[in-house]
């Protein structure tokens, strides 16, 4: 028996490390290909079949909407916030307070975010401050499924937003932290069943496993905490 999902690439460490967890303890193969959010929701929507999808909770709305997921088997898994980071050896700009934290943005050449939640919420942010035409040329959107710290780390943007978890393995970059705490940005990662699904039951068990106390210290390990 194999439980077929696809995940963005947020959860693809600690999906990945659940799922050999799960193969040695039940004897059933889990195998669940993580990509770019819009890339896994397109193929979804395209008719594909999965028995399981992890994305955040906006998109698995969205799909439980127009039927392309099990109605009532969503479970919230894990909530990241997003984080800030840049090169390696480069200097450390201040970004402790909101004050400081917009200086170090409008002073920065070539600013990072992805086409996930957190792009999306960092640029409604950059509207709020009022500064997104000042900055817009400055602006770079990774493609969907490139990690913004990839770019960071190879010199194409002095400084970048994604996930923490995405951000933490990368190599060549230095994660400054959160954003302050009264710009904190959150996004909610859930699962839930393709209504396609030909292992139903496996893929709720699974499910639950990952909703799990047992899971808890594996998320945290990621940059992340249990929903």
């Amino acid at each position: 028996m194999e439980i077929k999902g696809i995940s963005s690439q947020a959860l693809r460490l600690f999906l990945a490390e659940m799922a050999e967890v799960y193969r040695r303890r039940f004897a059933v193969d889990v195998a669940i290909e993580s990509i770019g959010g819009l890339d896994a929701v397109a193929r979804i929507q395209s008719g594909e079949a999965f028995d399981l999808v992890v994305l955040a909770a906006d998109a698995i709305d969205k799909l439980l909407a127009t039927g392309q997921l099990q109605a009532g088997s969503k479970v919230d898994l894990a909530q990241s916030e997003v984080a800030v980071a840049v090169r390696e050896g480069m200097p450390r700009p201040d970004i402790s307070t909101e004050e400081a934290f917009k200086k170090t943005i409008l002073a920065a050449k070539s600013i990072g975010y992805s086409t996930g939640p957190s792009g999306i919420a960092i640029i409604k942010l950059f509207e709020r401050w009022g500064i997104l035409e000042t900055i817009g040329d400055r602006l770079v959107q990774a493609t969907s499924g490139t990690p913004v710290g990839s770019l960071i780390a190879r010199g194409d943007l002095e400084i970048g937003f994604q996930q923490l978890g995405e951000l933490l393995p990368i190599g060549g970059i230095t994660v400054l932290g959160t954003l302050p705490k009264a710009l904190r940005i959150v996004t909610t990662f859930s699962g839930a069943l393709g209504s396609k699904a030909g292992q139903t039951e496996a893929a709720r068990a699974f499910l639950a496993f990952l909703a799990s106390q047992e899971a808890a210290e594996a998320k945290r390990c990621q940059g992340m905490d249990p929903a």
